[in-house]
């Protein structure tokens, strides 16, 4: 009776994640430009809610396995059906983890609307759609409410992305804008294919019509589906847009777009290679695909000055130890490619969040104009130290313990492509930590007067850099300087504001900074539920009766 019970209860739970962000942006929207204290409170207070619904989720999928609910009561699968297993709570709950996080991040930046900043104006209700299609596309249980959550995610990230309507955010936007289009009609595309050889879309029914059709047709549709994947996730060769488009949007929404974003691509690819496509034909082509995107990622880090520039690069690079994982297509491999996500998600958004900090204590976040930070701001540097040393995989870290679970499973593989790879994995691991060791020894470690660091109680801003903070100004960040910008583009001289970094902004680091050594205090309960979910994945089995009620 008591699991009845709950399996009720956790089945009013799995539309909130889409629900309640949706609903709030709408009463956003309603609400306009009017009671900004009410509707951040309202924001932040989504957001919590829906990281408790993650929570309960987890803990439901994990004890009663996963949980499929037919929205509209459509049975599947004719319905729109929207499943809760264990590795789509766990996207659900660490996806709603950072972007609150990000969020009071923001308002403590000055990104909450402003009537009089019409653009950031709808930053907030923008904010809580992306996060709405980043849920929806978590908990998809058909391919076509996953393409609508793709859709919902990316069209929240075009006005996101170009907040301010700086000449560098439209190009930069307008690169993003045509590579995702691209990636969306290769989308539909394996969709119409897709239901034209099986007459479905549901996911759970194409596990077990797939595996029926002739193998030629099985790899086309495979590929065409790996692709559109591909590209969302920045895997090499697809990857050339994500350094020039993420670093030029205001630091919350690059932070999430770099942690979280790429994330649902590469989510994606583990969904359909493990339900749709079981022992899949293209595993060689993966890890090969993997070993390019680690090494030309992490040569791309090397060869940059700019910090964020150089995370981009980073973010790339890593994005090939989850592919690697998936590659292997054996338990082992999985659970150590969802254990990397999770542990990347949270570092990777992290270390933007403190770049923006570093951004605004320093002046900017060119290498050639940084130095002492150690001195004047040691909390910021240790804020930095701890997740640059986790994205290196200093042990014991969660980095170290995923990039060590994703080497075991190569070797386990015992193949030389296998071994090659767990080769690549530790020169990759090497060049990540000679990278953050550059960084701390040009931003923090070198003396102020070999970088441009200004003197305490003043700092200097490139207005290009973070127009965000400068064009909407919170409470507690009040200009105090001439503009320097002259229609939209930005010239040398700086814009002079307070030094003094906004409590929220600094908390809201601080608490990810937590959460990020949270996952090395619990990796062993968390490796645990990592190795049960890649058993879920590739079984199949609860998956399927969970949506089909086990015919």
């Amino acid at each position: 009776m008591g699991e009845f019970f709950l399996a009720d209860i956790l089945h009013l739970l799995v539309p909130l994640p889409v629900i309640l962000p949706l609903f709030a942006a709408g009463v956003k929207f309603a609400l306009g430009t009017r009671w900004t204290r009410l509707q951040q409170w309202l924001s932040v207070g989504t957001l919590a809610i829906v990281l408790v619904v993650g929570l309960l989720l987890v803990f439901g999928a994990h004890e009663l396995g996963p949980q499929a609910v037919q929205v509209g009561g459509w049975e599947a699968p004719i319905g729109i059906t929207l499943v809760a297993d264990r590795l789509a709570a766990l996207m659900v709950t660490v996806s709603a983890a950072i972007t609150l996080a990000v969020l009071i991040y923001s308002i403590g930046q000055g990104m909450a609307p402003k009537a009089e900043v019409a653009p950031l104006s709808v930053y907030q209700p923008t904010y809580l759609i992306l996060v709405a299609g980043v849920s929806n596309a978590f908990l998809a249980g058909d391919l076509f409410n996953l393409y609508v959550g793709f859709e919902i995610l990316l069209t929240a990230s075009y006005v996101l992305l170009t907040l301010g309507g700086t000449q560098s955010r439209m190009r930069a936007g307008a690169i993003y804008v045509v590579v995702s289009l691209v990636s969306s009609v290769l989308f539909l595309m394996a969709i119409a294919l897709i239901f034209a050889a099986t007459g479905t879309v549901n996911m759970a029914q194409l596990g077990e019509r797939l595996p029926e059709i002739n193998n030629e047709l099985w790899l086309v549709l495979e590929v065409v589906l790996v692709i559109a994947f591909a590209i969302k996730a920045a895997v090499f060769p697809l990857a050339a847009w994500l350094p020039d488009s993420y670093p030029t949007a205001p630091v919350p929404v690059t932070a999430v777009f770099a942690g979280l974003l790429t994330k649902v691509g590469v989510y994606s690819i583990i969904r359909v290679e493990t339900l749709m496509f079981p022992g899949t034909q293209i595993n060689t082509l993966l890890m090969w695909v993997a070993l390019a995107t680690m090494i030309m990622g992490i040569l791309g880090a090397v060869a940059q000055n700019d910090i964020k520039r150089l995370l981009s690069f980073t973010l790339v690079s890593h994005i090939g130890y989850m592919i690697f994982g998936v590659g292997l297509g054996s338990e082992l491999g999985m659970a150590g490619a969802v254990f990397y996500i999770a542990h990347h998600i949270t570092v990777q958004t992290t270390l933007f969040l403190i770049t923006g900090l570093i951004e605004r204590r320093g002046g900017s976040a060119s290498l050639d104009q940084l130095g002492g930070l150690v001195r004047i701001a040691p909390v910021l540097a240790v804020l930095f130290f701890i997740p640059a040393m986790n994205l290196g995989g200093i042990p014991p870290m969660s980095g170290f313990l995923g990039k060590i679970g994703l080497m075991q499973a190569g070797i386990d593989a015992g193949t030389p492509l296998a071994y090659t790879l767990v080769g690549v994995s530790v020169l990759t691991s090497l060049l990540t930590l000679y990278v953050i060791a550059r960084v701390w020894n040009y931003a923090f470690w070198r003396t102020p007067s070999e970088g441009m660091v200004a003197e305490p109680g003043t700092v200097l801003e490139d207005t290009e850099a973070d127009s965000s903070s400068t064009a909407a100004l919170g409470p507690s960040d009040e200009a105090v300087g001439p503009s320097s910008r002259i229609g939209d583009t930005a010239v040398s001289a700086p814009v002079v504001t307070s030094v003094v970094l906004p409590r929220s902004m600094v908390g809201s680091t601080m608490a990810l900074v937590a959460f990020s050594l949270a996952l090395t205090v619990f990796a062993g309960p968390l490796i645990g539920y990592a190795s049960d979910a890649a058993v879920e994945l590739m079984a199949r089995t609860s998956y399927i009766d969970a949506v089909l009620g086990g015919e």
